[in-house]
């Protein structure tokens, strides 16, 4: 099963989970006693967190797979250069000679997104899957500034 796939599975279940949720909750409050009242608006709450960390979930996908286009149409998306064992797994320290290199560019640039974008896909081959995640949406931040501040220049005339 791809991500994706997996993806839009659990989704799926996590949508179904929240019908389910509000379903119990209307019911509980519907008894009209103070305790089902209270379980059942805190069962409101449940499917609330789930859409907003699914929402939140789907838009660092898009934002993430955005930068990734744009990188790949200035050629600048980062070259598989690492060393793996004979089943596939990166070697160790293939991964953080690469590491060192990105982290390097990052803080010799720390304006340019797409440093950091490359930093992130490091952070990810080096196993360390929260630092890539944080390090992705910092380069999204920087994009969206970079985006914001080339659309509030003025035109320039030659003339």
């Amino acid at each position: 099963m791809t991500s994706r796939t997996g993806f839009f599975v659990l989704s799926g279940v996590l949508l179904l989970v929240a019908l389910i949720c509000i379903g119990e909750g209307v019911q509980l409050v519907a008894t009209g006693k103070p305790l089902g009242i209270g379980i059942g608006l805190c069962a409101f709450v449940i499917p609330v967190i789930g859409v907003w960390f699914l929402r939140q979930t789907v838009r660092f996908g898009r934002d993430s797979e955005r930068l990734a286009r744009e990188l790949e149409a200035e050629g600048g998306l980062p070259v598989d250069e690492l060393k793996r064992s004979k089943g596939g797994r990166i070697d160790r320290a293939s991964a953080d000679t690469v590491f060192a290199r990105r982290q390097a560019e990052a803080e010799a640039a720390p304006g340019d997104w797409r440093v950091w974008f490359r930093l992130a896909v490091a952070y990810a081959d080096a196993g360390d899957t929260p630092r890539a995640r944080k390090t992705m949406q910092h380069a999204i931040r920087l994009h969206h500034q970079h985006d914001r501040h080339d659309s509030t220049e003025p035109a320039r005339s030659n003339a």
